[in-house]
């Protein structure tokens, strides 16, 4: 054999191991939007009681942050915002689709964001604060612009307030879910030898 040859041989078999975790990526990935978009649909509570338009509490977010966790910051936003925005298109809540595709991509994205280089369980409830705020403010400008429930004050011709009811019910759905997905995350960062 050539030195060429030798040479060929080496970078074809680093471009196809190159190719094979990509395609691996790309595997674990869609089974993390499939499994946001089941969870989410099967495991869902509607809030009757709550003042709120959206109203519905679902574990969606647990398989967004474990693959956010253990397999990056791409997987995490691509789980989060396809799996939980094709749930909103197929379940009735369309208008609520790509505002959901936004910002449960960026609090996917921003848990693998902030878990990249450390996921220790600290760095875990910082990502869960992150969370909760993205969700809070993107779904509270959300609501307004969706149903305009902006109720005219005197100073500034709009009052604030009547989103806030949605408030409570997003804080306690992404607390629920980093309950949940913490020890997922610990345990299987332990069991996954490339894994940290």
């Amino acid at each position: 054999m050539s030195k060429a040859q030798g040479v060929n041989q080496k970078i074809s078999v680093a471009e196809r191991e190159q190719s094979n975790e990509r395609i691996q990526q790309m595997v674990v990935t869609a089974m993390f939007i499939a499994l946001t978009f089941v969870i989410t649909t099967y495991i869902n509570v509607r809030i009757p009681f709550l003042p709120a338009n959206g109203g519905l509490v679902h574990l969606g977010n647990v398989p967004v942050f474990v693959a956010a966790v253990v397999f990056g910051k791409k997987s995490g936003a691509l789980a989060g915002a396809i799996g939980l925005g094709l749930f909103d298109l197929l379940n009735g809540w369309v208008a609520w689709a790509p505002f959901t595709f936004v910002i449960c991509g960026m609090i996917g994205y921003m848990y693998g964001w902030i878990t990249e280089k450390n996921r220790s369980i600290l760095f875990q409830i910082l990502a869960i604060i992150s969370a909760i705020l993205i969700k809070v403010a993107g779904y509270y400008l959300a609501e307004g612009i969706i149903y305009a429930n902006w109720l005219k004050d005197g100073i500034t011709g709009k009052n604030w307030l009547v989103p806030i009811a949605s408030i409570p019910g997003n804080v306690v759905q992404i607390t629920v879910a980093g309950m949940i997905a913490v020890p997922l995350t610990v345990v299987i960062c332990k069991m996954l030898p490339n894994k940290k």
